[in-house]
């Protein structure tokens, strides 16, 4: 494009000594006329391409100017000086426009520099603003999590008597149904989830005698994974026939061979299911699927509810973020650290039926051939991290 330009500058150039010279030397008008042309292709070749585009230029105007000085030869000394003037004033506004332009182009880079520069230091501010409020938040969440724990410890001691006063009442009642009784199921369930309660806040009571010390080694008994799914599903019974939602459970056969800690992971379940019933409509549905991988298992959890914006899909697993009024905002967060304990994952996707759809992978490293016994130090104390 420069070159087209300075092509351009040179052609004017040349008409006009075209001009000149084919105009008669007595239409002094005209020649005044294009003359004084002659200035702006000089003074845009200056701008345009600095000091020497400005001095080529009007080195160009002057020979093209030229012939018409040559047709005042003999017309006298004062008339024949005053058209070569005209030549000096060519240069002279080439170099002045020249120098000018050039210095105001140095100014532009620089002020160009300072602006990128400028702009440089506004990225680096903006990410450390960026970085300081997200540390802020994570300070903020764990002054909120040291004070829940603390709360923890202390409801801890209050939790605990009523719980064995719950147990005993439960064995109590266990032995008043029979093996083949349709109510023991119940009953057993009750002393099961009391029992896991009662670990819980034994758990958390540990975590805060211990503080920061190494948690002693304790053993967790393993289950099928079909089994923990049929206890979680038996337990919220209840509230899926108050919405009248229909649940289906596939892959069942798939999971009987798959051994984890039942106590643990029916809390995951529990969670997840237990959302998946609230954002799922009267008479909705909710589907789990079990599936073998070749390096471990998926349980998915699908819902027909209106599923979660992608804006804050990333933001429900922090501790306290909560969509539903009045609650803690720790189900998610606890559950994606107990499944992150055992080395799998759980993620949030978008179900076929268009709600929410939270997925658990758990690796192989339990048992695939019957029960066996893992050492908790394996787990993560999640109640205690609180």
């Amino acid at each position: 494009m420069r070159k087209i330009l300075f092509a351009i500058l040179v052609l004017v150039v040349i008409c006009i000594g075209m001009l000149h010279f084919f105009t008669p030397g007595y239409l002094i008008f005209y020649h005044d006329m294009f003359r004084r042309l002659s200035y702006f292709p000089i003074v845009l070749g200056a701008i345009w391409f600095g000091v020497w585009g400005g001095l080529l230029l009007a080195v160009m105007s002057s020979i093209a100017f030229i012939p018409h000085v040559l047709l005042y030869i003999g017309e006298g000394t004062g008339t024949y000086l005053s058209e070569l003037t005209e030549i000096v004033l060519y240069i002279a506004a080439g170099t002045v426009t020249g120098i000018i332009a050039g210095r105001e182009s140095r100014l532009r880079n620089r002020y160009k520099a300072l602006s990128e520069k400028l702009e440089k230091s506004y990225d680096k501010l903006h990410r450390e603003t960026q970085l300081l409020l997200e540390v802020e938040e994570q300070l903020g969440a764990a002054q909120k999590l040291s004070a829940l724990g603390q709360l923890s410890a202390s409801l801890a001691h209050e939790i605990k008597n009523p719980l064995s006063s719950i147990k005993g009442t439960a064995e109590i009642l266990l032995d008043e149904f029979p093996e083949d009784h349709p109510k023991r199921e119940f009953v057993e369930i009750l002393l099961k989830e009391t029992e896991r309660l009662n670990n819980t806040v034994e758990e958390v009571l540990q975590f805060s005698r211990r503080g920061m010390q190494d948690e002693k080694k304790e053993q967790a008994e393993t289950e099928p994974l079909s089994q923990v799914i049929d206890r979680v599903t038996s337990l919220l019974a209840s509230q899926l026939q108050k919405k009248n939602i229909k649940l289906t459970v596939t892959g069942w056969e798939v999971g009987k061979a798959f051994f984890v800690a039942g106590e643990k992971l029916s809390q995951v379940f529990l969670n997840i299911i237990l959302n998946g019933i609230d954002a799922a409509p009267a008479k909705g549905e909710i589907s789990i699927e079990t599936m073998k991988h070749a390096d471990g298992y998926t349980v998915s959890v699908k819902d027909d509810g209106p599923g979660i914006a992608a804006e804050i899909a990333d933001k429900i697993f922090n501790p306290f973020y909560s969509t539903k009024e009045g609650g803690t905002g720790l189900g998610l967060s606890i559950s994606k650290k107990i499944v992150e304990s055992y080395g799998g994952t759980l993620t949030l996707s978008d179900a076929e039926t268009g709600g929410a759809c939270f997925t658990v992978f758990l690796p192989k490293r339990n048992s695939e051939n019957g029960v066996k016994r893992q050492t908790e130090s394996e787990f993560k104390n999640i109640e205690g991290n609180l």
